[in-house]
């Protein structure tokens, strides 16, 4: 962890993968993750944890699997949607966007059951993010 401000354009500079997130700080037992998103990920459900996103540039589309049935939440440039726990989700952008997300260490990007993970989609628990990023992330 550093103990300076995290400049988060310089952050999304350091990196150009999608579905791959990086971690830019801590906050007690979670993770603040920036990732690129374009294209579709995966049809995916965290059991024990909310999932909080923020679209910092671009637009997603986050498909629900709900008693009611399916549905697709738009979230716009600077907006935030949770997730609930145990709700199957799959976040999409068409024309690609950068997203902050906050989930507990630890957490799977495709959650604890998931479909089939195509190549596109990094299964990982964050990244520390590159020097060239300027701070954030655990040790």
């Amino acid at each position: 962890m550093t103990s300076h401000p995290t400049d988060l354009t310089a952050a999304l500079a350091s990196f150009d993968a999608v579905w791959s997130p990086r971690i830019v700080a801590a906050v007690n037992d979670y993770d603040v993750r920036l990732a690129r998103f374009h294209g579709e990920h995966v049809w995916h459900v965290h059991e024990e944890t909310d999932e909080f996103f923020l679209v910092l540039d671009g637009e997603i589309d986050i498909a629900l699997r709900e008693a009611g049935g399916e549905r697709v939440v738009t979230v716009p440039e600077r907006s935030v949607f949770v997730v609930p726990r145990g709700t199957f989700h799959k976040p999409s952008s068409r024309e690609g966007a950068a997203v902050l997300l906050v989930e507990p260490a630890g957490t799977l990007s495709v959650g604890d059951r998931h479909e089939a993970v195509p190549a596109h989609v990094d299964v990982t628990t964050g990244h520390a993010l590159d020097a060239g990023g300027t701070g954030g992330g655990r040790p």
